[in-house]
C-alpha cells in the first residue's frame, strides 16, 4: 500500500463581509502610511510653482486619485510656506515645524473615496475569482485577468459619480440641499450620463491596471510559494508579489494615467472655475500631441514618483488584505 502524499490543507471559505474588514483594514492601513509621500510631493510642487486659486491638482495615496482645487486661503496645507531642500528635508521639517499631522493632511476626504472603492474592488475580485474557479478549475490563467477587469470595472462605475460630487463639494462650500439641486441641474441638463464624466479615462488606465496586478501578482505568489515549498503564501510572499506586480503594471500603465491626469484637469478647471472649454480631444490625440510636444519620453512624465506611490501601497494594501482574510479563515475553522 502506497503512504499518502501529504498535500496542502484544506482552504475555509472567507465570508464576503469579513473580505469587506479584511480590504477595509487593507484600505486605511495604506491611506495612513502612504498618504505622507503624496503631501512632501504636493508641498515641494507648491513651494516651486505656488498654486494660483483655481488650479487643479492630483491628490493621491496610492489607492486612489483625487483632483484638488485650490482654494484662495492661505491656511490650505498645499499652501504652507517651507524652505525645503529635497523630499527627505521636506519630511522631517514639516514633521518638525508644522507636527506630524500635518503629514496626513487631506486624509478624511481620501478615505471618504478609498475605502468604499477598494471595499467594492478587492469584495467583487474575490467573489468573480471563487466564482470562475469553481467552473473552470483552479488553475486556469485566465481567471485573474477576468476577475480583474470585472471588478474594476465595478469599482470606478460605482465610485465616478461620489468623485464628482466630492469635487464640486472641495471647489465651494454647498449644503446638502444645494447639493441636491447642483445633482438634479446636472441630470436635467445633460440627463444622467453626465454623472461620470471622466469615467472613460480612468478606466483606460485601471482596467488594463488591474489585468495586468491580479496576473502577475496570482503567478508570481504561486512561483514563489513553490520555491520557497511552503503550501499557504506567508506575509513577505504576499508583500513582494504585490510590490512586484504593481511595478509591472505602473510602468506598462504610465502613458494612460499621464493622460487621464491632463484630461481631468482640464475637465474639473473648466466644470468648477469657468476656464475655457477644453478641446473634446479622444485619447489618442492627447497621446500624440504628447509625443510630438515632449517626445515618446513624455509618455512616461512623473514614472519615479509614481512607483514611489504605487509599489509601496500594492505591498503594503495586498499584504495586509491576505493577512486579514487568514485570520478570518483561521477563526472560520475553529469554529466548524
Amino acid at each position: 500500500m502506497e503512504p499518502e502524499t501529504e498535500g496542502p490543507p484544506p482552504t475555509t471559505q472567507v465570508t464576503p463581509l469579513q473580505q469587506m474588514i479584511a480590504s477595509c483594514t487593507g484600505a486605511v492601513l495604506t491611506s495612513l502610511m502612504v498618504t505622507p509621500l503624496d503631501v512632501v510631493k504636493i508641498r515641494l510642487q507648491a513651494q516651486n510653482n505656488p498654486f494660483p486659486k483655481g488650479k487643479c491638482f492630483l491628490y493621491s495615496n496610492g489607492l486612489m486619485d483625487h483632483m484638488c482645487i485650490c482654494e484662495e486661503s492661505k491656511k490650505a496645507w498645499y499652501k504652507k510656506p517651507g524652505n525645503f531642500h529635497g523630499t527627505l528635508d521636506a519630511f522631517l521639517k514639516i514633521l518638525r515645524n508644522e507636527g506630524i499631522k500635518s503629514l496626513w493632511s487631506g486624509l478624511p476626504p481620501t478615505l471618504v473615496m478609498a475605502i468604499p472603492a477598494t471595499v467594492i474592488y478587492f469584495t467583487c475580485y474575490e467573489q468573480l475569482s471563487g466564482f470562475l474557479k469553481a467552473k473552470l478549475g483552479e488553475n486556469e490563467t485566465r481567471i485573474p485577468v477576468v476577475a480583474g477587469i470585472v471588478a474594476r470595472f465595478g469599482a470606478v462605475t460605482v465610485i465616478s459619480p461620489l468623485e464628482l460630487i466630492r469635487t464640486k463639494m472641495q471647489s465651494k462650500r454647498f449644503s446638502y440641499k444645494e447639493l441636491y439641486r447642483f445633482v438634479s441641474m446636472k441630470v436635467s441638463e445633460d440627463g444622467w450620463i453626465s454623472l461620470w464624466k471622466g469615467w472613460a479615462p480612468t478606466i483606460l488606465r485601471d482596467v488594463p491596471f488591474s489585468a495586468m496586478y491580479w496576473y502577475n501578482y496570482e503567478n508570481l505568489k504561486r512561483w514563489l510559494c513553490e520555491k520557497s515549498g511552503s503550501y499557504e503564501p506567508t506575509f513577505m510572499i504576499n508583500f513582494t508579489s504585490g510590490a512586484l506586480s504593481g511595478s509591472f503594471a505602473a510602468v506598462a500603465t504610465l502613458p494612460f494615467d499621464v493622460v487621464k491626469t491632463q484630461k481631468q484637469t482640464q475637465l474639473w478647471t473648466h466644470e468648477y472655475c469657468k476656464f475655457p472649454a477644453p478641446l473634446d480631444m479622444s485619447t489618442w490625440t492627447i497621446m500624440k500631441n504628447i509625443v510630438a510636444d515632449k517626445g515618446f519620453s513624455g509618455l512616461f512624465t512623473g514614472l519615479i514618483p509614481r512607483l514611489v506611490k504605487i509599489v509601496p501601497a500594492c505591498a503594503i494594501m495586498i499584504s495586509s488584505y491576505e493577512l486579514g482574510k487568514s485570520f478570518f479563515q483561521k477563526y472560520n475553522t475553529k469554529r466548524q
